[in-house]
C-alpha cells in the first residue's frame, strides 16, 4: 500500500507542479488545510470545530491571495488568522494551535513562492522534491542495510546515523544530476542539496517529537501506508520553507524560484 500510494501521489504532485498557476496553488492550499487539521488532532486542541473553521478559512483566503498575487493582503490575512486561532484556543493549547497554523501557512506560502518563477520555478521545486525523496529513500536503505547507532532514539527509535548519512549522500547525487543537466552550478547545487537534506531530516524529527509529546503514532490515516499528511510531508515542509528563504534573501519575493538554482 505504501508503494502504491507513492506511485499515485508522486506523479500527481509533479504534474500539478509542472502546470503551476492556480492548480498548484489549489493543491497546496488543500494540503495546508489538511496539515492544520491534523496538527489540531495531534495536539488534542479543544474547540476543534471553531479552530478548524477559523484557520481553514484563513488558509483558503490566503490561497486566493496567492492566485491573484496579492502579497500585502496575504500577510495581513495570515496575521489575522494567527491571532484568531490563538484567541479561540483554550489556555494551555494556544501556543500549540498557533504553531499549527504557522506550520501550515508557512508550507503553503513557501511552496507557491518557489514555484512562481516562470523560468526556473518548476526546476527549483522539483529539486526540493527530489532531494527530500532521495533523502527518505537513501536513509531507509542505508539504515536498514548498515544499521548502527541510533540518531535520536528517544524521539525516533528506528532512525540511525547511517541512515542520516545515506540520505545526505543520496541528496548529493540528485544535486550532481541537476548540475549535469545544466540546471545550475555544481557547487551551489551540492551545497543546497546537502543543506536541504539535513533540514528535511530535522523536519522529520520535529514532527516525530511533536507526535511523541502527545502520544500519537500517526497524524491520521488519510494516505494508505503513509499515515497522514504530516507524516508524509514533514521533511518537505522544512525543506521548502528553508529553500524559499534562500531565494527570498537573494532575489526577493518575485524571484524566489530562480534564486535557489543559482544560490
Amino acid at each position: 500500500m505504501r508503494v502504491i500510494a507513492a506511485l499515485v501521489l508522486a506523479p500527481l504532485a509533479i504534474g500539478l507542479a509542472y502546470l503551476g498557476g492556480w492548480m498548484w496553488i489549489c493543491l497546496v492550499t488543500l494540503a495546508s488545510i489538511g496539515l492544520y487539521v491534523e496538527w489540531l488532532m495531534v495536539v488534542g486542541a479543544s474547540r476543534q470545530v471553531e479552530l478548524t473553521a477559523t484557520g481553514g478559512i484563513a488558509l483558503a483566503i490566503m490561497g486566493l491571495c496567492l492566485v491573484f498575487g496579492w502579497i500585502t493582503p496575504l500577510f495581513l490575512i495570515a496575521a489575522l488568522g494567527l491571532a484568531c486561532v490563538a484567541l479561540l484556543a483554550k489556555q494551555g493549547k494556544r501556543g500549540w494551535a498557533a504553531a499549527g497554523f504557522l506550520y501550515a501557512a508557512s508550507a503553503q506560502v513557501a511552496s507557491v513562492l518557489i514555484r512562481q518563477d516562470s523560468v526556473k520555478g518548476f526546476s527549483a521545486l522539483t529539486f526540493v522534491l527530489l532531494v527530500v525523496w532521495a533523502t527518505d529513500i537513501g536513509g531507509y536503505f542505508a539504515g536498514r542495510g548498515i544499521g548502527g547507532p541510533k540518531l535520536w532514539p528517544r524521539v525516533s527509535p528506528k532512525k540511525t546515523w547511517a541512515g542520516a548519512l545515506g540520505g545526505l549522500g543520496a541528496s548529493i547525487v540528485v544535486a550532481v544530476g541537476f548540475a549535469a543537466l545544466d540546471l545550475g552550478r555544481a557547487v551551489p547545487l551540492v551545497l543546497a542539496g546537502a543543506v536541504l537534506s539535513v533540514v528535511s531530516q530535522c523536519g522529520d524529527l520535529f514532527e516525530s517529537a511533536v507526535k511523541r509529546r502527545f502520544g500519537v503514532k500517526d497524524s491520521s490515516q488519510l494516505i494508505p501506508g503513509h499515515g497522514g499528511l504530516m507524516d508524509r510531508l514533514d521533511g518537505f515542509i522544512a525543506a521548502i520553507v528553508v529553500a524559499s528563504v534562500f531565494g527570498f534573501l537573494r532575489y526577493g519575493v518575485d524571484g524566489v524560484g530562480s534564486g535557489l538554482m543559482v544560490w
